[in-house]
């Protein structure tokens, strides 16, 4: 990033292109929140596509203060924000230095670190400085190539970070941090929608493919490839080549609707409910849990959702077998527990490995805020995901047999 008074962030890998999915995935954060709020923009220039997209993520309520790239910038900046027209006029304010913003609860860097670690933590800590308790700072560094920035991002990112995204279709590939550096509560959850995922490529308008998909079909295509020039006269290279789609259909990741209703909960994942019970594990706490068992067979969606709105405050692995994920004993197989805590009290969603399933991705680490339907994860090949309810505040909508539809189907209702 080219510099401002108090925060500079370029360094001698010279400038890096964003490009339009790496400024969605920076400004998220921003578009998510569908209260009223203030946002802060560094390093921004007339053409930068980054402003482009804040402005775009603006409610009527919200108000953004943009900080040029270079001082003498300034003036630009506030004849392209005029020429928007006067209703982003009059949510936007141009300031010549960092020094005359006030704090905001978005900050975002407009350009990706590319200066040495020790320029790259002096920056995260002068934005960090305009931060109002709970809030984010949003910024990126090239996923190679820099001169300390991507290693330091990396480290900031597991003391503070949130949420890390990998945006692979930018100019160089670039890593996208959200990084918190005080508490948020979980209330503010139920205010947000689910976040804007570049790891969900899009296919159509309703139909998106998780970037593990794009990986297995790219391994089963060189796969034949290898197959081919190895051994040129034989057919056995198909084999390879027609598994291609199905290993890629098996990663389809749609859009869904997700009800508005605050007390519903939601399906974790499409499938059939295996079981509804009432149990005991003092893994969670002292109480009764309502446990919903549902069972993903290979041709169902294998992406996970959280059932409710809340932040993660825990996240462990259990270790166990991998029987077949219909039959009682799954509940021993190895499985990721993901534990969040919510304005009706603590929810659990276990994702089970099966017979076949044995790679758990989950992507929401401690700390993380979670919308109700939102993409958290993903289960390979066959598996099981379970939610667990305070069996005194939860009512269960669905029985053993019902098909559930994961961030659609409301499997209970908040009593």
């Amino acid at each position: 990033m080219t510099q401002s008074p108090a925060v500079r962030t370029s360094g001698r890998s010279g400038p890096v292109r964003v490009g339009e999915r790496a400024a969605r995935t920076l400004v998220s954060e921003l578009a998510r929140r569908n209260d009223p709020k203030s946002a802060l923009l560094v390093g921004a220039t007339p053409e930068s596509v980054v402003l482009a997209a804040a402005i775009d993520a603006l409610l009527p309520g919200d108000a953004l203060t943009v900080v040029p790239a270079e001082p003498a910038g300034a003036a630009a900046l506030r004849d392209h924000v005029t020429a928007q027209g006067r209703w982003v006029a009059d949510r936007v304010r141009v300031v010549d230095s960092l020094a005359e913003a006030d704090a905001a609860e978005v900050v975002v860097a407009a350009e990706p670190f590319t200066g040495t670690a020790d320029e790259t933590r002096a920056a995260v800590d002068g934005l960090a400085k305009y931060l109002t308790d709970g809030s984010t700072l949003s910024v990126a560094a090239p996923l190679y190539g820099t001169a300390g920035a991507s290693a330091e991002l990396d480290r900031q990112g597991v003391l503070h970070g949130v949420r890390t995204d990998l945006v692979l279709r930018n100019t160089p590939p670039v890593r996208v941090h959200q990084l918190r550096f005080s508490p948020a509560g979980a209330a503010l959850a139920g205010r947000l929608a689910p976040a804007y995922r570049p790891s969900s490529v899009p296919l159509t308008r309703s139909m998106h493919l998780d970037s593990n998909g794009v990986v297995a079909a790219g391994i089963t295509l060189g796969l034949a490839a290898l197959a081919r020039a190895a051994r040129p006269k034989s057919k056995l290279w198909l084999l390879p080549a027609l598994a291609a789609a199905p290993v890629a259909a098996f990663f389809r990741d749609p859009e869904r609707d997700v009800p508005e209703d605050p007390a519903a909960v939601v399906a974790s994942a499409d499938g059939q409910v295996l079981s509804v019970q009432r149990l005991h594990d003092e893994r969670f706490g002292a109480g009764e849990w309502l446990r919903i068992a549902v069972f993903l067979s290979v041709l169902d969606v294998h992406v996970n959702r959280s059932p409710v709105a809340g932040k993660v405050v825990d996240y462990f692995v259990a270790d166990g077998g991998f029987v077949n994920a219909m039959k009682p004993d799954a509940e021993h197989n190895v499985a990721a527990y993901t534990v969040l805590d919510t304005e009706r009290g603590t929810v659990v969603v276990a994702q089970r490995t099966g017979l076949i399933a044995r790679r758990i991705v989950q992507r929401a680490p401690i700390g993380a805020l979670l919308a109700r339907g939102e993409r958290f994860g993903l289960i390979r090949f066959g598996s099981r995901t379970d939610v667990y309810l305070p069996a005194d505040a939860a009512e269960p909508l669905v029985g053993p047999g019902d098909k559930v539809v994961g961030g659609s189907t409301v499997i209970a209702r908040w009593r």
